[in-house]
């Protein structure tokens, strides 16, 4: 096997994970070369490259799932070597062969691998003859809904119908009964065709209470293959991973050395190179069967090296310059606990829809022993409603897991985010729940404490508001007198000539207006606003940004502002008896015309955002006066869609 010569590597991606591996690829010695859309032109991914290659574009049709313009960028760079990361092309075993022939190296397994497993239908069936248990289902050729019903019936519901060619929970519904077969079945054959090009189905049986464990496997071109321990991925929304962590709580040596022997066996059985995650459902006897093989570098990997003390990607470098893996089996090390939690911006208020525009706050823990933080945004960016929705992934250590979650939730304190919508109080009621804390997981998790982790928005207490008031006077910017530095009329005391300084503010924070006076005892020490709680002294978040506040309570921020009545006027005569978009998208469906009766719940317009299907649903029983969107339209959050009457 002669040693393959990488110095430059593009990394065919964006976000948190292009910066991730390029962190590695500098510490190496390498070259990086970034690929951008339009749009991307000044994200943070292309600024920490060496060399950067525009591709045009906005949508990932359009610019990051482009196989011949990433080709060309990987010629006119110099580069010898691209890193797919994860989501775009990592699983595309076209995008894999087109780089072999045009004499680079993927870092990613061959095509034939990414091609066995790349259908989930035909990967189960190779599973089953390598002796990997398997979940009972159907995974055949025929898709109509005469088949998918039959199988069904076999399997006994509930079924779970996905995507044969997908992940990340799109083109996945759970089915319950009969009756709703037929119009899952359309809906989920639309995301996956959208996803992935591809609406191909399979239905197996849905597991009940089953935790979702995955094992961390890795192939060398001599034909070693080991794997690197487990991580627990149970807690998820929409088979959405939210909380993933290392080792796999309460998994015996005995358990832990199964599940690797089949992943491994999994992989050896398609010939497998490099990183790669065998994915299994562990129920509740301590069975385990194969879901599926994801082909390239997971999105939780930072949890495996923590407990590891392994790189993953100089791993994936080494392999793919033909050198053997640096240790076997036996040495492969486990040391204490590691979770992490992905940072999204999504309202976890409206059913977690992608949130999107201006970073106006970012605000990162701080690194230390046993804290990392992999982010792919900095202050001041734009999170634009194209992509994944994912800001950064915050991943803590500890010699066990109470001490990595302990960190982790102190670490995920100090954050702070403005400009929209994220999960971040989200997170913190996940890690601070006494289930999470016994470490009581599968995937119902959130479904079961949903109404500890998502409880109703309640009004903001008047302590809010005179607090809030507090830190806009003391935070308000001085504006001197250029003439006379030591002039009374520029200081923020409020003295006045014969007048009481402004008692009494008009501030609004979202919807909610307000007036309240200062709180007398509170006082802004930096960015934090510390008072007297009865005995006690608080200190909450207080960030001053421009014309907005960012005051945390209950563990969130609320960016907090003067109210404007102009403004006000305007926003509520716009949204008179209509629907509007309620995030950046593109309309895939209309199925309403003006002057149709619609009931209650009825779904009008089908919105496309983050590469998931939303509902625009009637509010309430009534007619369609106008249509203001047609199919195929882009619509900015806030437009008006239809008008009832």
């Amino acid at each position: 096997m002669s040693h393959q010569q990488i110095t430059t590597l593009l990394v065919a991606n964006r976000g948190e994970i292009a910066c991730r591996v390029m962190r590695t690829a500098k510490a190496l010695g390498l070259k990086t070369v970034a690929v951008h859309s339009a749009i991307d032109r000044n994200a943070r991914h292309v600024r920490e490259a060496d060399l950067a290659v525009d591709l045009g574009g906005a949508k990932p049709a359009d610019s990051y799932l482009l196989i011949d313009k990433i080709i060309a960028a990987a010629k006119a760079s110099g580069a010898q070597a691209i890193h797919p990361g994860y989501g775009f092309l990592s699983e595309n075993a076209g995008f894999a062969r087109a780089i072999e022939a045009a004499g680079l190296v993927f870092l990613g397994p061959p095509a034939s691998a990414i091609d066995a497993m790349g259908s989930k239908s035909a990967a189960k069936a190779l599973m089953e003859n390598a002796g990997v248990p398997l979940v009972p289902g159907y995974h055949g050729e025929a898709q109509d809904l005469a088949t998918f019903r039959g199988a069904a019936d076999t399997i006994g519901y509930p079924v779970l119908l996905k995507a044969a060619a997908g992940g990340g929970g799109k083109g996945m519904k759970v089915v319950e009964r009969e009756a709703e077969l037929a119009e899952a079945l359309q809906s989920a054959q639309r995301e996956a065709q959208s996803a992935f090009g591809d609406s191909r189905m399979l239905v197996e049986k849905y597991v009940l209470q089953p935790r979702h464990v995955e094992i961390q496997v890795f192939a060398d071109q001599h034909g070693n293959c080991l794997y690197l321990n487990e991580r627990d991925c149970s807690i998820q929304r929409r088979h959405q991973k939210v909380v993933e962590e290392a080792p796999a709580p309460s998994l015996t040596p005995e358990l832990r050395r199964a599940m690797g022997e089949a992943a491994v066996k999994a992989a050896q059985a398609i010939g497998y190179v490099g990183a790669g995650t065998v994915e299994f459902l562990l129920d509740a006897r301590g069975q385990f069967f194969f879901m599926e093989m994801n082909t390239r570098l997971q999105v939780e990997h930072p949890v495996t090296e923590a407990i590891t003390g392994l790189d993953l990607v100089a791993w994936q470098i080494r392999v793919a310059r033909g050198e053997a893996l640096p240790i076997t089996q036996a040495e492969v090390p486990l040391n204490g606990h590691a979770i992490e939690v992905r940072l999204y911006a999504e309202d976890t208020e409206q059913d977690f829809l992608p949130a999107s525009g201006d970073l106006l706050l970012y605000r990162e823990p701080a690194a230390g022993p046993g804290r990392r933080v992999d982010s792919g945004v900095a202050e001041g960016d734009s999170v634009s409603p194209f992509y994944d929705p994912m800001l950064a992934k915050l991943i803590a250590w500890g010699e066990d897991r109470e001490q990595a979650r302990l960190r982790l939730l102190a670490m995920l304190e100090e954050t702070a985010v403005g400009g929209f919508k994220t999960n971040l109080a989200f997170l913190r009621r996940i890690l601070a729940h006494p289930a999470f804390a016994d470490a009581e997981l599968d995937t119902g998790f959130i479904g079961r404490h949903q109404a500890e982790l998502l409880p109703a928005a309640g009004e903001l207490p008047e302590r809010f508001w005179q607090l809030a008031a507090a830190a806009w006077v003391q935070s308000e910017p001085l504006r001197p007198r250029h003439d006379d530095y030591h002039s009374p009329w520029s200081a923020r005391s409020g003295w006045r000539a014969g007048l009481p300084a402004e008692t009494e503010l008009h501030l609004c924070s979202g919807a909610t207006e307000h007036k309240a006076r200062p709180c007398a005892n509170a006082r802004l020490q930096g960015q934090s606003l510390v008072y007297r709680d009865g005995e006690l002294q608080r200190r909450l978040q207080a960030i001053r940004q421009g014309d907005s506040l960012y005051l945390e309570w209950h563990g969130e921020l609320h960016p907090v502002s003067r109210f404007d009545p102009i403004a006000a006027a305007e926003a509520s005569h716009s949204h008179h008896g209509g629907l509007t978009a309620p995030m950046n998208g593109s309309i895939v469906r209309v199925l309403v015309e003006p002057g149709q009766a619609v009931e209650a719940g009825t779904a009008l317009v089908v919105l496309e955002a983050m590469k998931m299907e939303h509902s625009i649903r009637a509010p309430q029983a009534g007619t369609v006066k106008a249509l203001y969107c047609g199919e195929g339209d882009m619509v900015s959050e806030g437009a008006a869609l239809v008008e009832l009457e």
